[in-house]
């Protein structure tokens, strides 16, 4: 049996097809001007970044700024893991890493506990085994990655010691970062410097 068709006209515009479609029609109108406008589209929300140096919920650790593209690292925000993992050695002293930047802590990181069988990196191996906020990407900052922090927000490291970056100088010292007033240079590795891990926040 072939549907009946019906005609509809509203606002000069005139529509002709099966009597049930045109029924869906004008119910579907009818609930949409009935809604009110929020529960029909559902707002984007935007997730503003915290002041930096301040805690970052869900992200693991604090705000520590934004860095820009390099190389082949995109743009993102660097997290700083709230509080230091202890005093290590830098390790390994004696033995030259290939294959180690100034700029790319977590390559740096990879690098180091990749060729760790033995444990000899105990601050590059306390900042990959981190975790907060079920993130478990931490890393220990290359000198580069702690001279953007001590720009940004010296006040969240100790002011009284010396942090390791992940950088190597030579096959004997590595780079450290004093948060007091920037002073970088390096230190036998086997000292025990404070370690801070921490990750990246891509956007």
């Amino acid at each position: 049996m072939k549907a009946k068709n019906i005609s509809i006209e509203a606002d000069g515009l005139k529509l002709k097809g099966p009597a049930d479609r045109m029924i869906q029609l004008i119910a579907a109108s009818m609930l949409s001007q009935a809604l009110p406008p929020a529960a029909n589209v559902q707002p984007a929300v935007h997730t503003a970044a915290p002041e930096i140096g301040q805690p970052w919920p869900g992200q693991g650790g604090l705000n520590g700024g934004f860095v820009h593209a390099r190389d082949d690292v995109p743009a993102h925000y660097l997290i700083i893991a709230e509080k230091d993992v202890g005093s290590l050695e830098w390790g390994a002293r004696g033995v030259e890493v290939k294959g180690l930047s100034k700029t790319d802590g977590l390559t740096n990181t990879q690098v180091l506990i990749g060729n760790d069988e033995e444990r000899q990196y105990p601050a590059a191996n306390a900042c990959a085994e981190y975790q907060a906020d079920g993130h478990h990407d931490f890393y220990l900052p290359a000198a580069a990655e702690l001279y953007h922090c001590w720009v940004n927000c010296p006040e969240v490291f100790a002011q009284d010691c010396y942090y390791w970056s992940s950088s190597q100088r030579s096959a004997y010292s590595a780079f450290f970062m004093y948060f007091v007033d920037g002073y970088q240079f390096s230190s036998a590795k086997s000292f025990e410097l404070r370690v801070r891990p921490v990750r990246r926040f891509f956007i």
